[in-house]
């Protein structure tokens, strides 16, 4: 069977049908009509199968048509009505806590009352597994800016809590930057959110500051699609780590305000939006680094980043696990360009890693090379520290993903 689903993520609909359904799928561009794909594929393909499979996306919102626009629309209006975005990915992580603390048989009051508690816990035990054997578990100062995952907690919280947990005992930014990777989204460039973000720890506020500093600089292009923040994991993830290490401040107040972007691949267009018509990576940095020096206060950039993506889940053709010499040298050959890239990071060259990545192809499937870039030319660090690097496989040995702790200084 062949599952068929949304990569914008506006429906979260699947339809399940035919494998020979993918000859069919790119005829369907909108320059042709049933007919039409019939005679180009032909081979027996009947017009009953074509209609019900068109009936079928159409229903999901998978095609072009009414009902796609109708959750479009509606997907909108609900992110323009909302000052804050409401939690996604950590949403069902924190469902998945509360269901193995509290059981089955809790109340949504005992869940909603207990979470915080609980996520806190968690927290504390994954930097106290990370950095209990650290030589320097803690920051003296607040860096620049740092580097952490995008993955999910259980295959990153190494990473995650290398980095957050030396921030405890720093001074508290005046804001935080997250420049994130744009997974699901329509932009073609740099994408803005004018939104502050919400999880069970509370709500961290829009940074109205800096969004009106890029504003004024970049315009409304900056925001044109900033809905493709709806279900990016990319920042919100970093959120409850944010608010668990700074905290609401004395006497009560807010946790520090936040503003997410996300960063397209530099190595595809030069920097460039991919169409020409985004927000550039160049534009945005130099507007970026501005509003920084401009602005009253200790900026955090946080670059969220995973690297290497591969195996069979990501469509290569060896296994991940086992001693085989085959699948030995395929580890190997991916630590070794992490390893390589890495070092262009931490010896801050970022057009040798644009340059890398562009004349390489990106043969391990960096997602994240636009955050790095744009963390490094922004703050433009006299040192980047690599604090950890991790390469987290599943237990099926279909996909790998490697990512790092890093700071900026």
């Amino acid at each position: 069977m062949l599952g068929l689903a949304d990569a914008h993520q506006v429906s979260d609909q699947m339809v399940i049908t035919a494998p020979a359904s993918r000859f069919i799928l790119p005829k369907m561009d909108g320059t042709r009509d049933i007919d039409q794909i019939i005679a180009e594929i032909g081979q027996g393909l009947a017009r009953p199968f074509v209609e019900q499979l068109v009936t079928q996306l159409d229903a999901a919102g998978l095609i072009e048509g009414p009902t796609f626009q109708a959750m479009l629309t509606k997907m909108r209006s609900e992110f323009d009505a909302s000052p804050t975005l409401p939690p996604a990915a950590t949403a069902a992580f924190v469902d998945g806590l509360m269901a193995q603390a509290l059981g089955a048989n809790a109340t949504d009051e005992q869940r909603a009352e207990a979470a915080p508690q609980k996520l806190r816990e968690l927290f504390d035990q994954y930097i106290k597994a990370a950095l209990e054997k650290a030589e320097n578990p803690s920051f003296d100062t607040l860096p620049k800016a740092i580097v952490a995952p995008h993955l999910d907690y259980p295959r990153g919280w190494q990473n995650y809590a290398s980095v957050y947990g030396r921030l405890r005992v720093v001074d508290r930014p005046a804001r935080v930057v997250i420049l994130g990777t744009n997974h699901f989204g329509q932009s073609t460039g740099v994408c803005g959110c004018d939104k502050g973000f919400q999880t069970v720890l509370g709500t961290s506020p829009a940074d109205e500051q800096m969004i009106a500093a890029l504003r004024g600089r970049l315009g409304e292009a900056l925001f044109e699609n900033r809905f493709d923040h709806e279900r990016e994991h990319s920042i919100e993830l970093h959120i409850p780590w944010i608010q668990h290490v700074f905290g609401v401040g004395e006497g009560g107040g807010s946790h520090v305000p936040v503003f997410g972007v996300l960063i397209h691949d530099p190595s595809v267009n030069n920097g460039e939006s991919y169409d020409g018509s985004g927000v550039g990576l160049n534009q945005f940095v130099a507007a970026l680094k501005e509003a920084i020096a401009q602005l009253p206060g200790p900026t955090l950039v946080i670059s969220s980043v995973d690297l290497s993506h591969v195996g069979p889940g990501f469509g290569d053709q060896v296994q991940l696990l086992g001693d085989e010499a085959k699948t030995v040298e395929f580890r190997n050959g991916v630590l070794n360009h992490d390893r390589e890239m890495l070092n262009l990071i931490i010896s801050r060259k970022p057009a040798e890693l644009v340059a890398a990545m562009a004349w390489q192809q990106n043969p391990t499937r960096w997602c994240s090379t636009g955050a790095l870039v744009a963390t490094l030319l922004a703050i433009d660090p006299a040192e980047v520290q690599l604090l950890s690097y991790n390469a987290a496989i599943d237990q099926q040995g279909t996909s790998m993903v490697s990512s790092v702790a890093m700071a900026m200084r």
